[in-house]
């Protein structure tokens, strides 16, 4: 059974914290009003646009797809580089928010023109009505549906030698685990080659508490029991946070990060010092580092709110160009 060990004096009520109700067929109802969403902008016309973006249907079924961002520069004549592909994963303890979230889009939006890059973000399939690994199973269908897709952007301004897989949070965890998938079948993913992971703030968890969790029992932006109650909601039904979706430490990490190691593909990892995910994070540093992987780290002073914060999310987003400019130029 899933362990329940929060605090008995936590003074939050984590349904409440996320504006979530549960409904007696295991769905959830959302309160979307405390997460805007923007529309994608996809019209060349409106020249007050740094960066141009689209939504795209992958699977019908599933009600998934994507938002591409495109960099206004591009459509320039004179322009005739083709552009890093990021396929991004947003956050949300894998129970909330979209790809069409306002912070995200803005994130994305911001990358697409700094870099510059393309942008592709997923909106997977959410718990508890969709548990992992659904979210991870929608990632594998993007990177499949990028390799053949006919859409315009992509064919006419993607170097496909030249993908990343970015998430924040959840978005992080995601990416991961996504990653040690496509470690598993490069040959099947060509003409797409991913050359790193960008793990912001990763979301990963265990049974065991952390001085860091355990300090965040009540944190304004994090409690503890939002952890526990996003992992409850989100791994399969009967299992604990040991679960190696959960806690990527777990028999000493998955034997596919050999693979990664074999494949040459870097690893960046962007944290907070008061993230109350920190040590899992550190933890997590260790073990690909032992692994003999490529890593990149910067831990900043903020928190896992780092995207609401302007002077931590400009210095991810410089460690992120810095980041894919050295793995591109180490690669050619």
């Amino acid at each position: 059974m899933l362990e329940e060990s929060t605090p008995s004096h936590s003074t939050i009520d984590p349904y409440k914290f996320l504006q979530i109700v549960p409904n007696a067929d295991g769905t959830l109802t959302r309160n979307c009003s405390n997460y805007p969403s923007t529309v994608a902008t996809p019209d060349p016309s409106d020249h007050t646009l740094l960066v141009l973006s689209k939504d795209v249907p992958i699977n019908q079924l599933n009600n998934t797809w994507v938002r591409i961002f495109l960099p206004r520069q591009v459509l320039d004549s004179s322009f005739t580089t083709k552009l890093p592909l990021l396929v991004h994963f947003h956050g949300g303890g894998f129970i909330i928010l979209s790809a069409a979230t306002k912070i995200f889009h803005d994130f994305c939006s911001n990358i697409a023109a700094k870099l510059p890059a393309v942008i592709v973000s997923l909106d997977y399939r959410l718990a508890p009505e969709h548990r992992l690994p659904a979210a991870y199973e929608d990632a594998m269908e993007v990177l499949h549906w990028i390799k053949t897709a006919k859409d315009e952007w992509l064919q006419k301004y993607v170097n496909f030698s030249y993908c990343f897989l970015m998430g924040e949070s959840a978005g992080g965890n995601i990416a991961y685990h996504t990653g040690l998938r496509a470690a598993a079948e490069v040959e099947n993913l060509l003409p797409l080659k991913i050359r790193g992971l960008i793990l912001n703030i990763p979301f990963f968890s265990g049974v065991k508490r952390t001085e860091s969790e355990l300090r965040s029992v009540n944190n304004l932006f994090s409690p503890l029991c939002i952890n526990d109650l996003t992992w409850k909601l989100s791994l399969p039904i009967e299992v604990d946070r040991d679960h190696e979706y959960c806690n990527p430490i777990v028999g000493g990490g998955s034997k596919l990060l050999d693979q990664l190691k074999l494949l040459g593909w870097k690893i960046l990892v962007n944290g907070g010092n008061k993230d109350p995910l920190i040590d899992r994070q550190i933890e997590f540093l260790k073990m690909i580092e032992q692994k003999g992987i490529k890593v990149v780290s910067r831990f900043g002073e903020g928190g896992h709110d780092f995207i609401g914060d302007p002077n931590e999310s400009k210095a991810v987003q410089a460690a992120i160009k810095n980041f894919i400019l050295s793995s591109t130029v180490a690669s050619e």
